[in-house]
């Protein structure tokens, strides 16, 4: 089955030109656009849809706001931003809302579509050192921690997984995890699994942020 897109952005000519690229891959098809955030969830109510591109900067109802009333619900679509600016406020906020990641919108097509598809198959959409790059500007907006993490469900991380997300936090690969850790590759990725399940994360980008938000990692990368 096709993966099924909506194009959310306030600018037609860009949701034409990437309505246009999607277009002319076999396993994607665009099923709804929007101009706006509330345009956006009054099609969604109506509408199946597995990934959404979504601009931040929009009249009426904004990417952010959009993006964490979607995100609400378990089952919703993934979020793939799109932002003018690699180091951007907005996608910072959008993460935080439950985003899987962003994206320029002056992107090459391919890392596009490549992103649309690790979108719907669940993996990160951005590479981790990328969503770091972002924490670490925008570390200064976080709570303010001490030494020991206060987000209470990281407790029922073992200490092997704990050690897996400091290392997914600071944006390594499962590869890389598991020549540090001397681990199968596969048995990373079901400890990332457990990760996400036990602190009830959408993908690895949540798990970056709540690392940073809980103090287990700090900006610079380092650990809490």
């Amino acid at each position: 089955m096709a993966i099924r897109v909506m194009l959310v952005d306030d600018q037609a000519l860009l949701r034409t030109g990437f309505r246009m690229v999607l277009a002319a891959q076999p396993d994607m098809e665009v099923v709804a656009e929007a101009g706006d955030g509330v345009e956006a969830l009054q099609v969604l109510r109506s509408t199946a849809v597995d990934v959404v591109l979504m601009d931040v900067r929009m009249p009426k109802l904004d990417g952010v706001e959009t993006t964490g009333r979607i995100c609400v619900d378990p089952n919703a679509p993934k979020v793939l931003i799109l932002t003018t600016f690699d180091l951007d406020e907005y996608a910072f906020s959008a993460l935080k809302a439950g985003a899987s990641g962003f994206m320029l919108k002056d992107v090459p097509p391919g890392e596009l579509l490549a992103a649309i598809r690790s979108v719907h198959s669940g993996d990160a959409v951005v590479a981790p050192s990328t969503t770091r790059r972002l924490l670490d500007r925008f570390a200064p907006m976080l709570p303010a921690t001490g030494q020991e993490p206060r987000h209470k469900e990281l407790q029922r991380l073992t200490e092997r997984e704990r050690e897996v997300m400091v290392l997914v936090a600071q944006g390594l690969s499962n590869g890389e995890i598991a020549a540090r850790l001397v681990l199968s590759e596969a048995t990373v990725k079901t400890h990332v699994g457990r990760i996400l399940t036990k602190l009830g994360l959408r993908d690895r980008v949540q798990v970056v942020v709540l690392a940073y938000e809980t103090g287990l990692v700090r900006a610079g990368g380092g650990q809490g």
